[in-house]
């Protein structure tokens, strides 16, 4: 109802103008948390527990925060709070797929998804509030750029998720015995970059929510279990490689020709597939590692025998792996999905190449499983309601 909707937003403006004095403290990175703590007269050390507590232990408060004495946990709350993502929405797949919706402080939302398989679970996580890339097969692109999400924004996806895991009930790795909050987050063991916006695009905060990540007093992932998907911004793939986090880079390559990819990526304007693939030939590489190359199969558009060997051709001497994504149809798409003889076609011809093809099936099909899909249908949900309440 309307009072129910106005007293929702006096509550907020309540909440937000309560923290308006205080500062959120994840907006600090480790260095800066460091200083801050230092420069309130307490001990060095202390910043590396409260980072362990908000990261690797989830707190929600510094009374959580049971290893610093009473006196500094005031000190702490008078001049600092700890935001955390508010989950709007989850929707569960028949295949155990999880979508989260995330309403971020200035109510923006963003997506993450957490896909169970045989022997892993990977999360899902967003670098943006929507996506300036344009793909023309993808959803999150048709919705628009609003902003990059802060750092603490991207790692805090880990965050959220994990607590939601941790307080899951028998059956579940929370439900297990003698395992600290941290050692819960083990359940998701892969964490890929692929969910809205381009990471690339945002590189300054992902590389900060990287070292959150991976740092042994938060989440401490392994970089090798962390991957990077980019439509293809060359500098920034070269700094990537410079910046020594040795995380996993996948490509979103989706076709075989400047005119076909200039079509569908608007991206290969500036970074034609040649250029692209020089920069995946130089990046830094460890003997076990390789590239992965994203190819979004479009019926009659990029899924030809053709188009199979061009790929064979054009990857030749790069240390890589393909991953075939039959194109999953939302509403209003020009595309339509490919035969699967013909996917199979496909990936046996670049098998013929010697080439590791795996065909990825989308996951989640019955809840919005399009990128951007869950966040669109919320707007327009909201936009239905607003319209009922107009007299």
């Amino acid at each position: 109802s309307l009072k129910v909707i106005m007293l929702h937003t006096a509550l907020r403006a309540g909440f937000f103008l309560m923290n308006s004095t205080r500062q959120n403290i994840k907006t600090l990175i480790p260095d800066k948390l460091e200083e801050r703590i230092v420069g309130m007269g307490l001990k060095k050390y202390r910043a590396a527990q409260v980072f362990e507590w908000i990261y690797g232990h989830h707190a929600a408060s510094f009374d959580d925060m049971t290893n610093i004495a009473n006196a500094e946990r005031s000190l702490l709350a008078k001049r600092f709070y700890i935001s955390a993502l508010r989950v709007l929405r989850t929707e569960y797949s028949a295949d155990g797929t999880r979508k989260f919706l995330f309403e971020l402080e200035d109510r923006h939302t963003i997506e993450s998804v957490l896909i169970p398989d045989e022997n892993r679970s990977t999360l899902c996580i967003s670098s943006q509030v929507g996506c300036a890339q344009a793909c023309r097969f993808c959803l999150t692109g048709r919705g628009g750029f609003r902003r990059n999400l802060e750092a603490f924004e991207i790692a805090d996806q880990v965050v959220a998720v994990g607590k939601v895991l941790a307080a899951e009930p028998e059956g579940t790795v929370a439900a297990s015995g003698g395992e600290s909050s941290r050692e819960r987050f083990r359940h998701i063991t892969n964490i890929v970059l692929m969910g809205m916006g381009e990471p690339l695009a945002n590189l300054d905060n992902v590389l900060k929510a990287l070292k959150i990540i991976t740092a042994d007093k938060g989440p401490g992932f392994s970089p090798r279990r962390v991957t990077l998907s980019t439509d293809g911004l060359v500098p920034e793939i070269e700094k990537l490689g410079r910046s020594g986090m040795k995380v996993n880079l996948a490509v979103s390559l989706n076709a075989t020709t400047d005119e076909v990819r200039n079509r569908i990526m608007p991206v290969n304007k500036r970074y034609p597939i040649k250029e692209l693939l020089a920069a995946c030939r130089r990046f830094p590489l460890d003997d076990r590692r390789r590239i992965t190359f994203e190819y979004v199969m479009l019926r009659d558009v990029n899924d030809s025998e053709a188009d199979a060997l061009r790929l064979a051709k054009l990857l030749r001497g790069i240390k890589c792996k393909v991953n075939l994504i039959p194109f999953n149809p939302f509403p209003g798409s020009e595309f339509k999905r490919p035969d699967d003889a013909m996917v199979q076609r496909f990936k046996k011809i670049l098998a013929g190449h010697h080439y590791t093809a795996l065909v990825r099936e989308s996951r989640g099909g019955d809840i919005s499983a399009a990128c951007g899909q869950l966040r669109e249908r919320l707007t327009a949900d909201a936009a239905s309601a607003s319209d009922r309440l107009v007299p």
